[in-house]
């Protein structure tokens, strides 16, 4: 006797959103790719040295607002480029404070436990001061995307201006960067935000590449096109007995009537067609259907 155990485990299936159908939410990763390269490059800046230290990014992902959001403290800056949340885990932030602030020569800072460290003025300011940075970064590739394609004049950043922010909201869009000192052996993340507007401008700066690939698919004839088989026709077939066979002379005639020829495919007969003359060469017309 067999015993079927039925599991709780049940298969889960991505959801589409209606609001995303048509817009290039697949190409997405073009643009972490590019924002991880920003961002990076934004961090070895002298004068961004001396606060991240060895930190280095390690990774840029799109992700949607589910049931459980990043809950750390939400800042929002806004300028003339738009407005953005941000959110910096405080591990990173203690670690850059303590690189800042704590070191002492050439040695490496040990890791910071959030939990035995009071909430100073210094790490707020501080917390403002890398937001700024990080999100000029941001805005600044999306800016340069849509100058791309003439969306946006690649105008002044201005001034950003922070104030306290919310918790995204269910179905927002999260940009999470996971950054390490491996010196240090921290590792930890921040967020970005993005409103409608905010994304709907990340989406418009990667029509380039939309509309690349889809010229590259149009490049490209139909399979149907480009697959090359042989057809082979079959005139016409007679059965004649072994010894008439045996019999033939140079210069004999054998009688022969041509009606309809198999068109085969290998050894797969495919169609009938009708035999026909044309400009003194011999032509296949009229093609059928085998079934």
């Amino acid at each position: 006797m067999t015993n079927i155990t039925k599991t709780d485990q049940a298969v889960q299936h991505q959801i589409l959103d209606s609001c995303l159908l048509g817009r290039p939410v697949h190409l997405l990763h073009i643009f972490a790719a590019q924002l991880r390269e920003d961002l990076a490059t934004a961090m070895r800046l002298p004068m961004s040295r001396r606060y991240w230290g060895a930190y280095q990014v390690d990774a840029v992902a799109f992700s949607r607002v589910e049931a459980e959001e990043p809950q750390g403290r939400w800042l929002s800056f806004s300028g003339a480029a738009g407005q953005v949340g941000f959110s910096l885990e405080r591990q990173v932030l203690l670690g850059v404070l303590n690189f800042r602030y704590g070191r002492s020569g050439a040695k490496a800072p040990e890791a910071v436990d959030p939990a035995t460290v009071r909430v100073t003025a210094t790490e707020e300011r501080l917390a403002v001061a890398l937001g700024q940075q990080l999100v000029a970064a941001l805005l600044t590739r999306v800016r340069s995307n849509l100058a791309a394609v003439a969306k946006a004049a690649p105008g002044a950043m201005g001034e950003l201006r922070a104030q306290p922010g919310v918790h995204p909201v269910r179905g927002g869009w999260i940009v999470s960067v996971s950054v390490s000192d491996v010196a240090a052996g921290a590792r930890g993340q921040f967020w970005f935000s993005l409103d409608k507007a905010g994304m709907a401008d990340v989406l418009h700066g990667l029509l380039p590449e939309r509309e690349q690939a889809k010229k590259a698919l149009k490049s490209v004839r139909p399979l149907a096109s480009r697959l090359q088989v042989t057809l082979e026709g079959r005139l016409v077939s007679k059965e004649v007995q072994l010894g008439a066979l045996f019999d033939l002379r140079v210069g004999d005639v054998i009688p022969v009537s041509l009606n309809r020829t198999d068109v085969m495919l290998a050894d797969s007969r495919l169609f009938t067609a009708a035999v026909s003359e044309h400009k003194g060469k011999l032509c296949l017309t009229s093609f059928e259907d085998v079934e």
